[in-house]
């Protein structure tokens, strides 16, 4: 890129690291920008409040475009710059990459509200240190009535992201899962398919990079039970000086063990999920009700997750049938096989 893109976002939002990993592994050119500094005027506010902005230019040399939503962000740049790409050139690990990336955004981001609002520790660690990125500089007395207000709203919206206490057990037994089979996974290769990050790594960091590494509960459990996965986070934060190559990615066949068991997690309790939710979204119901890994679960319906279950199926239909049927032999069994019926 000859102009640099900026990036508007914060280091407490799993997405905004996301997104700014991918932009250092990929070495585009950009500018990071904190939300609410004194450096964020000027920049073009996107339809929705939301956090990463990516400010793009336009291609008919008009105004600069304020996009979000990582993932279709993610696979706009590629468009852009083909160099370093972290879409899998195999169409089969490309959609399994873009599952396991839907799966850390819209599934391991739950443990990480949970943790995050839910322990009085993490609560006040997140309440002192959030409200300061944005004005490093404003003195206690101003950012007092900043942080209970913040801590309020966030906790607030823990019923919206599905942590309840009936859910808890769920969410937390989940992050455990997911922490070891990682661990198990990287042993073999330092990213999930391969020597070079998917957008999958970049989905998993995003959420890991508070789990891990800046949450007091959920980051105590990594460094006692996957501290290969503490390691790692700090890997993925700035992979620009990787190297890759075209032999980099895994085959897809054979998948590697530890791969289909990851695989597995994501069918034991996030495919459950998104095809409730959709139904629920469907008939206009209030609620979603289900068993996840056996034990009860209920929030309010999430219109965004029941597009996510759509781009997926989507993703699957525009596979040829060689690769649809390749895709059906590596999910059957996992649970995964019941998201694209």
């Amino acid at each position: 890129m000859t102009v640099p893109l900026t990036l508007v976002g914060s280091p407490g939002s799993p997405y905004s690291r996301k997104l700014r990993a991918v932009l250092r592994y990929r070495r585009i050119a950009h500018r990071w920008v904190q939300r609410g500094s004194a450096q964020d005027v000027g920049i073009p506010r996107p339809a929705v409040a939301l956090i990463p902005v990516l400010v793009l230019p336009s291609a008919d040399g008009g105004a600069p475009e304020a996009a979000v939503d990582t993932t279709p962000l993610i696979r706009r740049l590629e468009t852009m710059v083909a160099e370093r790409s972290v879409i899998p050139a195999d169409p089969v690990l490309a959609f399994l990459d873009a599952l396991i990336e839907d799966y850390a955004d819209e599934w391991l981001t739950k443990a990480m509200f949970h943790y995050r609002w839910t322990f009085p520790e993490d609560i006040a660690k997140a309440g002192a240190v959030l409200p300061r990125w944005a004005r490093i500089d404003l003195d206690n007395s101003a950012i007092a009535p900043l942080t209970e207000q913040f801590c309020s709203r966030q906790i607030s919206r823990l019923g919206v992201v599905g942590s309840n206490a009936t859910t808890r057990p769920v969410i937390e037994d989940s992050y455990r899962r997911l922490l070891r089979l990682l661990d198990a996974h990287l042993t073999e290769r330092p990213f999930v398919f391969g020597g070079r990050p998917a957008s999958a790594d970049f989905g998993l960091f995003g959420q890991l990079s508070q789990l891990a590494h800046f949450d007091p509960t959920p980051a105590a459990i990594a460094l006692a039970e996957a501290p290969r996965v503490w390691a790692w986070v700090d890997v993925v934060e700035d992979s620009s000086g990787i190297e890759p190559g075209p032999d980099d990615w895994i085959p897809r066949d054979p998948l590697p063990d530890t791969l289909s068991a990851l695989l597995a997690e994501v069918g034991r309790v996030y495919a459950p999920f998104l095809i409730a939710n959709a139904a629920a979204l469907e008939r206009g119901d209030d609620e979603v009700r289900l068993e996840i890994d056996g034990r009860p679960w209920t929030q309010r319906p999430f219109p965004y997750q029941g597009k996510c279950l759509k781009a997926l199926r989507d993703g699957y239909a525009a596979l040829d049938g060689a690769d649809r049927r390749a895709v059906d032999v590596i999910l059957g069994g996992t649970g995964c096989e019941a998201l694209l019926r």
